[in-house]
């Protein structure tokens, strides 16, 4: 059974593909892998922008962390200036501590801008590549429009389509047909010239052959009877008696 299931699925997957190869359209699928590839060329640059955005909304944070900085230095100044070194100290602190955070920051913003880069050269080579597919793209559709095109004429020239092979089909059905009939008429000729056809219009209802034999016999013997007695007369110097009155009433 495992034998035969795997045969089985063989048979399938192979029936599968001749089909999916039969209705596959070369222009169809070209179009369909380069309109993949420009998704792909989008989504990389949405993730060029995502990152560009994100580096932004950080500087926008690190100068503001960078005011603050000036801000509490400046704050610092004053308290030590006027003899309040608590306030001053304060100040101070929270100026290391927005200073520390100014530095995670930047390191992000660093990060943030390699990332930048790398998608920015890999959006670059896959334009490139992406540019070069559709020139390519283009080239194998007219090539195989051409050679499309080139095997309907050939087909049609030489009759080896489906189309062209079913009128060929038709075609010499139609000659093998008259050549049938026109043997078939020789064939009548011959036996009509041989005598071999009789009228039959010319035969008696419900005649057979020993009827028409008979009949043929009777006819046969009234000539040869009749013919003697022409060449007896003939013979003796005599007319027929019907012939010899008239000729004698005919006399004055």
């Amino acid at each position: 059974m495992a034998g035969l299931g795997g045969r089985m699925s063989t048979v399938i997957k192979a029936k599968v593909s001749k089909i999916l190869d039969k209705a596959e359209d070369p222009a169809e699928t070209l179009d369909y892998s380069y309109q993949k590839q420009l998704e792909s060329l989008q989504n990389v640059k949405q993730g060029i922008a995502d990152v560009v955005t994100a580096k932004k909304r950080l500087q926008m944070q690190s100068q503001k962390l960078e005011e603050q900085v000036v801000k509490l230095d400046t704050q610092a100044r004053q308290a030590l200036a006027q003899g309040q070194e608590d306030l001053a100290r304060v100040a101070l602190e929270r100026k290391n501590g927005l200073q520390a955070e100014l530095q995670t920051l930047d390191q992000q913003v660093s990060q943030l801008e390699e990332q930048q880069e790398k998608l920015t050269e890999s959006e670059q080579k896959l334009r490139v590549k992406i540019e070069a597919f559709r020139t390519k793209k283009e080239v194998i559709k007219a090539q195989y429009s051409a050679a499309e095109a080139q095997v309907r004429i050939s087909e049609a020239a030489t009759g080896v389509g489906e189309e062209m092979a079913d009128v060929g089909l038709a075609m010499q059905r139609a000659v093998d047909k008259t050549e049938q009939m026109k043997a078939r008429a020789e064939a009548v000729s011959e036996l009509e010239a041989a005598g071999t056809f009789e009228d039959l219009t010319a035969l008696g209802q419900g005649e057979d052959d020993i009827d028409r034999q008979l009949r043929q016999l009777s006819s046969t013997s009234a000539v040869d009877a009749e013919l003697a007695k022409m060449k007896s007369e003939l013979a003796t110097g005599g007319a027929p008696a019907g012939e010899l009155e008239a000729g004698e009433e005919a006399k004055p």
